[in-house]
């Protein structure tokens, strides 16, 4: 009796943890823990919360309805806090679907998250549900014939879904106490126009991109009390203009836009005259120059900012025309930075143009894009790369800069000689603020991963780490090196201590050594402390890298 008291401590929480903990199962396995034991017999038919996925049916879309009706029949919840279920193919059964969503509005549903269910199958009670607080549609479409009525609605999210400006201006008005709006790969519409003195947040992930063969490319943004404005992901080559965004005080710019050459198919590699390759695309980057250079000066006065790789090229550019650059207030900036299009220059200058920023975040990542780079975004990066930071801004001074952290993304492996060059740029550029500061306290490097996954051994860690030990020694204020714990590496090594510790030792025996070479000639090709940075730097790196190539041959013949 004690022994099975002991396996079964689990029965003896009370009923409301336990339903808590089933909340989080997908309502399948939830329901299957009615064949424990007495006690779990009905424990499921008190839960507030449905996820229903025909996913872990296979196919079997007679089995899934007859499961949801039988869950929902035997329901006795009073409420349902969540209702979330997948109808992607299930376009036949409409009367089904509506009644489940009957079922959910009669139970003073909360939240709701529904994937595929076209308007024409929801009952008119549901668009008037005043129980709904958040709501996430997909893979849908809305009417802006429907009269929409979500008195208690907080927060929408729409994703992969077409919605023109009336459906915009219908949902808008039905919503009187929204307050934040997510659009994921939505397109369609023209003009965001947002008048709602309690809609403090907006979010655009991404432009769908339809066929309809539209010459306007273009929307815009009107919403003058808006305090959090985000738009990233890819935007294509549509252009989004801020009319009125005036009280922002937290703005995230990361989107990602295609040249026009590219999404015309010209990836002629072979032609006759770059400058004809410059002519057929230029006019089309000017005007996301103008572009971003009228982001600037809407979001001014913003105190948080967040810029993505696209920003800081298009200022590198903007500066090599002599275009002056808006002073920001911000007092916290992030730069997003994609190592494959970082721009050193354009990152200063944006650096330069805000003087009050206390707090600097360098969200490094080494990814690769498949969209090729046109002749004229190649020219802009390579001048903007190679130009020295220290004697061009000679004048930069940051006199409110008291916290950087630098955090450098997985993918990153220092025995791929490529990799060098992005690291020359983290070293410019941390030199840089160093030596512009005047009151910094912290300078913080942070590893997203311990282990490097190409090479399978700390390359990038011990790289940072020498990085920040090498900085420390020349400097008065606190200069840390940090990693982030991997969890899934920490549990599997908790799991099986002996085996983690065999694979580790097979898989970095044999470069062991030759790391902390590497490790060295790391040092010494990046690292100088005298006034001369850049020339030593520039003048060991060629050495080094001869050094290096012939290290590498002797890796490859010592590998199977």
């Amino acid at each position: 009796m004690a022994e099975e008291t002991l396996d079964d401590r689990l029965s003896e929480l009370p009923d409301s943890l336990l339903l808590q903990i089933l909340s989080l199962l997908p309502t399948e396995e939830a329901f299957t823990t009615c064949i424990l034991s007495k006690r779990w017999q009905y424990l499921w038919t008190s839960l507030d919360t449905f996820i229903f996925s025909p996913r872990r049916f296979w196919g079997r879309n007679k089995g899934f309805r007859s499961f949801v009706d039988y869950v929902l029949s035997h329901s006795t919840a009073s409420k349902i806090t969540k209702f979330q279920i997948h109808c992607s193919a299930l376009h036949n059964y409409k009367s089904q679907i509506s009644q489940w969503l009957a079922f959910a509005v009669k139970k003073n549903v909360q939240d709701v998250v529904l994937y595929s269910p076209p308007p024409y199958i929801m009952s008119q009670s549901f668009f008037t549900c005043s129980s709904l607080v958040t709501l996430h549609l997909a893979e849908s479409s809305l009417d802006s014939n429907i009269v929409i009525a979500w008195k208690s609605l907080k927060t929408i999210k729409l994703e992969e879904m077409v919605v023109v400006d009336a459906e915009i201006k219908n949902l808008l008005s039905g919503c009187p106490a929204l307050e934040t709006i997510v659009f994921n790969n939505v397109g369609g519409f023209r003009r965001f126009e947002i008048n709602s003195l309690k809609v403090k947040s907006l979010k655009l992930e991404g432009y769908w991109l339809d066929d309809g063969g539209e010459s306007d490319h273009s929307f815009e943004i009107c919403a003058p009390y808006l305090q959090h404005l985000e738009l990233s992901q890819d935007f294509h080559d549509f252009k989004c203009s801020l009319v009125d965004v005036s009280s922002v005080v937290n703005a995230k710019i990361t989107f990602d836009i295609t040249c026009i050459k590219d999404l015309h198919n010209d990836y002629d590699q072979y032609s006759d005259s770059d400058e004809e390759d410059e002519d057929s695309c230029s006019d089309y980057h000017q005007g996301f120059k103008t572009l971003i250079q009228d982001y600037l000066q809407k979001l001014s006065r913003a105190s948080e900012l967040t810029f993505g790789t696209l920003f800081t090229q298009v200022l590198c550019i903007l500066q090599f025309k002599g275009v002056p650059i808006p002073e920001l207030e911000c007092k916290h900036l992030v730069l997003e930075l994609h190592l494959e299009k970082f721009s050193l220059y354009g990152a200063a200058g944006l650096l330069r143009a805000s003087p009050l920023v206390e707090t600097l975040n360098l969200e490094i990542e080494n990814q690769l894009f498949d969209d090729s780079r046109c002749y004229f975004e190649r020219e802009c990066l390579v001048k903007g790369d190679s130009i020295d930071l220290q004697s061009y801004n000679s004048s930069s001074v940051f006199p409110n800069l008291k916290n950087v952290e630098i955090v450098i993304s997985s993918g990153m492996c220092m025995k791929e000689h490529l990799n060098w060059e992005y690291i020359r740029k983290l070293f410019k550029l941390s030199n840089f603020l160093l030596k512009n500061s005047v009151v910094l306290e912290k300078f913080v490097i942070v590893s997203k991963r311990q282990r490097c996954e190409i090479c399978g051994i700390k390359c990038v860690s011990r790289f940072l780490s020498r990085l920040a030990s090498n900085l420390r020694s020349s400097a008065e204020f606190v200069i840390t090196y940090q990693e982030l714990v991997d969890v899934t590496s920490m549990v599997k090594a908790e799991d099986n201590p002996s085996q983690e510790s065999d694979e580790e030792e097979d898989n970095c025996s044999e470069d062991h050594q030759d790391s902390d070479d590497e490790e060295d000639s790391y040092g010494d090709y990046y690292y100088h402390d005298s006034d001369d940075d850049e020339d030593n730097f520039d003048q060991d790196s060629d050495d080094d890298e001869d050094n290096t190539d012939q290290d590498s041959d002797d890796d490859e013949e010592d590998e199977p």
